[in-house]
């Protein structure tokens, strides 16, 4: 087995992963965990892919990419916090609305409900991840060394002192789903400028497991990375696996998923260590 393509495939793959882990590390350590990941980051994907094909811009592109998504945490905050929505609930309402929308926007501007295509950008694996270690680590020093993180920590664990000093948890809640929504935007518009190419659901499941990588990080920006790269290497073997072993095809593309489903059952075994 040749180790380099193998860890080249695991890297990419984990890349949407480590933004969307990371976006979605704020809401979670504010108490609200965000499971709107997956349309966020399918909608970062339309957008930067929609925008580069009319402008051939990347800067604009990977800008509509974190805008589109921060408004639809707007909106998910809004339903969630002004209407009194239950939460989850929203972020369900966003996944779906989120596939919908740009199934519907596409045929207006593509004229298709299916693959939309424009050039690939070469060399965006090495950008796109060096960005995101520093993203990760301008995480790290907001949550834990600035009164920012601390009142958004307390959020969760002490969201009564927070209302003693008249400040609003829900603020500080709202804006970790916008930082949510940047993160995950600029993660899904990796998954279409390096593809070239837009395709309806094409976060596959990505959403869902940056939750569980938030979760078997330890809900740390370091842990965030390593669980990230678990990830894209378990799905990275998988791929690389298909041409080795005379196995259905269906049990390779299976694995990440048990790999994940292994994964949350172990983090519900050990207890939590604060």
């Amino acid at each position: 087995m040749n180790i380099i393509p193998l860890l080249r495939s695991a890297v990419i793959i984990m890349i949407p992963l480590l933004y969307a882990g990371a976006g979605g590390l704020f809401p979670a350590l504010a108490g609200t965990l965000n499971i709107a990941l997956e349309g966020l980051l399918l909608a970062g994907a339309f957008s930067a892919l929609a925008v580069f094909y009319h402008t051939g811009s990347l800067a604009a592109a990977v800008t509509a990419a974190a805008l589109i998504p921060m408004m639809l945490s707007l909106l998910h905050s809004f339903a969630a916090f002004r209407l009194r929505a239950n939460v989850f609930i929203a972020g369900l309402a966003i996944n779906l609305f989120s596939g919908g929308l740009c199934i519907v926007i596409s045929e207006k501007i593509f004229k298709t409900r299916g693959l939309v295509v424009t050039q690939a950008i070469s060399g965006l694996p090495k950008w796109y991840l060096f960005f995101g270690l520093l993203l990760l680590a301008i995480a790290w020093l907001v949550i834990y060394r600035s009164p920012f993180g601390l009142r958004l920590r307390a959020c969760e664990k002490n969201s009564a002192a927070l209302i003693s000093l008249g400040i609003s948890p829900q603020f500080y809640q709202t804006i970790a789903l916008l930082i949510s929504g940047f993160f995950c935007g600029i993660g899904g518009s990796f998954l279409s400028l390096n593809l070239g190419a837009f395709v309806p659901g094409m976060s596959a499941g990505k959403g869902w497991i940056s939750l569980v990588v938030i979760f078997l990080g330890g809900r740390k920006p370091l842990g965030i990375f390593a669980a990230a790269f678990v990830f894209g290497l378990a799905e990275a073997f998988s791929n690389y696996a298909q041409g080795l072993w005379s196995l259905p095809g269906d049990f390779f593309l299976a694995f990440p998923y048990v790999f994940t489903l292994i994964a949350m059952i172990i983090i519900s075994i050990f207890p939590k260590k604060n």
